[in-house]
């Protein structure tokens, strides 16, 4: 008697890759707005399926903000929307028109900061459907939230490493701006 024994994608085996939800995606034809969160940063790619494999057109993350001029953290919410901003430009240049929105395995919550990189690249001019009610608020994009807790005194622990570094969060929107005008002029 033979032991027949189905054995799973290695990817599928470590929960690292939904295939049924995968072709759904590539079903569309559409080039994936691929997000992707760490512990210090947000890495946002453009990706094209190709048969021998997909193919990255366009890639940003919020740590290239720091070579534009970003002096505050890289995994907060308007670190999130720069990079897609920035992705967007990027894409523009590449004539990438649109995108639909791939989250892997990451929970998409409405108003996190998975949908502020979608907002950015929105920004940015790029055609990704998505239903207003998910995104976040504009506050919360442009740091006004992050500001109005540093100016209240509360959480000195949190912005002991902006004092460290001499910068003013209350500054955080004009700071956002001015980087969001800069790379929409490169």
């Amino acid at each position: 008697m033979k032991n027949n024994k189905l054995v799973l994608y290695r990817r599928k085996r470590e929960g690292r890759t939904n295939y049924k939800k995968r072709l759904t995606l590539l079903k569309g034809r559409t080039p994936r707005l691929v997000i992707r969160k760490t512990n210090n940063q947000v890495i946002t790619q453009i990706v094209e399926y190709f048969p021998d494999g997909d193919k990255i057109l366009v890639s940003a993350s919020s740590s290239a903000l720091k070579k534009l001029g970003w002096n505050y953290s890289c995994k907060n919410m308007p670190a999130c929307y720069l990079a897609g901003f920035l992705l967007g430009k990027k894409a523009q240049d590449k004539k990438v028109s649109g995108a639909i929105v791939d989250f892997g395995l990451q929970s998409n919550i409405p108003g996190s900061k998975l949908y502020a990189v979608v907002q950015g690249a929105k920004d940015a001019g790029l055609e990704i459907p998505v239903g207003e009610e998910v995104l976040p608020k504009k506050e919360r994009l442009t740091g006004k939230h992050i500001s109005d807790y540093y100016s209240k005194g509360a959480g000195d622990a949190q912005f002991s490493k902006y004092r460290k570094e001499n910068v003013d969060p209350a500054k955080l929107a004009n700071d956002l701006e001015a980087l969001k005008k800069k790379i929409a002029g490169k």
